[in-house]
């Protein structure tokens, strides 16, 4: 069998050491299989062994190998469309559950790491950077919607205050969220991984699932074994494939690109970041830089629609990193990889249930790594027969992209490069 490595990221370089897990053969029973061990693997299997289920997780190549393992590590609170779009869209009353939820996600990464001791290098601190006096006014509004849920750690950054938190000459002010923050997303991945086996959970890596037998008793077939469970949860996201077709119609795949610099050292990093918080701007198509415990810099951004690999990542992104930093002219690239998350029409989460037993939630649409932790929770509340913030979730509308599978690359495609004009000339 095929032995799928980690990418050739800064992540799997600097990750923690693991022990090898084995590779599923013959027959397993289990409460609950979950398919895929990244955050939203995890974090469901979590709360399900919290609460006395017995799980087992597949994964198709090694823990957190897909986003969770690869994006820019960065804790940022909400969802890609915010509370007020969402509000317009379904009316007070489930906006309001969705809005008490939004700060969530963030909180529960911090009480894992606190609980199972991870070392991920969490940092507090999360900058949004304004580039023009719209995106300014943006933050404002956000302050006050975000304030309206009771998130009331933040802070507007005038043009001097965000000068002292950020190098960088081309931003107007920001918003400082002290609740976002920081991680090496790997480490915090593998960590989940073995708090999941301390409390009696298996994971089976390179032992991607190829066949779901659904009914009463669903059974995930394996290419070397397969799992008897009473629950299934799909949590693939954009590395699901084509297992679930229902899945597929309504989402698709894109790739973002990040590069690290070598070692900065203390000094020069201390004058780009002097408070270590992470940054990310107001664009539509953002970047997004943070510091790393060794002091490199990790900078993203960029997408790819369909999720090709570029063949220059370096080319893209350096002259991003040049043109927040210039004074890194003639620091060496060590690292340049991609990673693939999966994008949905309404950009918000798809949460939902196939028959009675096959769970799911994918399309985090960039605001990965806070919400897939809160929707481990509200899958693992569903099996327990507690749903409202479950149906929260899965009563929002979706719909497939324009022109189907064929199309739906070059229309998202074509939807990027009009809203890169709008950032590109601040409309």
């Amino acid at each position: 069998m095929a032995n799928t490595p980690y990418p050739q990221s800064y992540y799997a370089a600097s990750a923690n050491e693991v022990p090898p897990r084995p590779v599923l053969q013959g027959e397993v029973e289990t409460d609950v299989c979950v398919i895929g061990a990244g955050y939203t693997g995890l974090s469901s299997a979590l709360f399900l062994l919290e609460n006395g289920f017995r799980v087992t997780v597949l994964e198709a190549a090694k823990v957190g190998f897909g986003a969770s393992g690869r994006n820019g590590g960065q804790i940022v609170n909400s969802y890609s469309r915010d509370i007020d779009v969402i509000e317009r869209s379904v009316g007070p009353q489930q906006a309001q559950l969705l809005g008490q939820m939004a700060f969530e996600g963030g909180r529960i990464i911090r009480e894992r790491v606190a609980k199972y001791q991870i070392q991920c290098d969490l940092k507090d601190g999360g900058v949004f950077a304004a580039l023009n006096s719209k995106h300014m006014g943006h933050l404002e509004s956000q302050k006050r919607l975000w304030e309206r849920y009771g998130h009331t750690q933040l802070e507007l950054l005038d043009e001097r205050r965000i000068r002292e938190v950020v190098a960088c000459d081309n931003y107007v002010g920001g918003l400082l969220d002290m609740s976002g923050g920081h991680i090496h997303p790997l480490n915090l991945a593998l960590g989940e991984a073995a708090a999941v086996e301390s409390l009696g959970g298996t994971i089976y890596e390179q032992s991607a699932a190829v066949r779901i037998e659904r009914g009463a008793n669903p059974v995930v077939h394996t290419a070397e074994g397969r799992v008897r469970a009473k629950f299934i949860i799909v949590a693939g996201n954009a590395y699901l494939g084509n297992l679930v077709p229902e899945l597929a119609a309504k989402s698709m795949p894109c790739g973002t690109q990040v590069i690290t610099t070598a070692p900065l050292g203390d000094e020069v990093a201390k004058t780009l970041l002097p408070q270590d918080y992470c940054v990310e701007d107001c664009n539509y198509l953002l970047d997004y830089y943070r510091l790393t415990s060794d002091k490199r810099l990790i900078f993203g951004g960029g997408v790819v629609y369909g999720a090709r690999d570029p063949a220059n990542i370096e080319a893209i992104i350096r002259p991003k990193m040049l043109k927040a930093f210039p004074q890194l002219k003639d620091v060496k690239i060590d690292y340049a990889w991609t990673g693939n998350f999966l994008l949905t029409l309404s950009r918000l989460p798809q949460v939902g249930r196939l028959g009675d037993n096959i769970y799911y939630s994918q399309g985090c649409s960039g605001h990965g790594v806070t919400y897939t932790h809160l929707a481990g929770k509200v899958l693992a509340e569903a099996l327990r027969g507690q749903a409202e913030r479950f149906d929260a979730f899965a009563d929002l509308p979706h719909y497939p992209f324009p022109g189907g599978q064929m199309l739906r690359t070059p229309f998202a495609a074509l939807g990027a490069w009009y809203y890169g004009l709008r950032d590109k000339f601040g409309m």
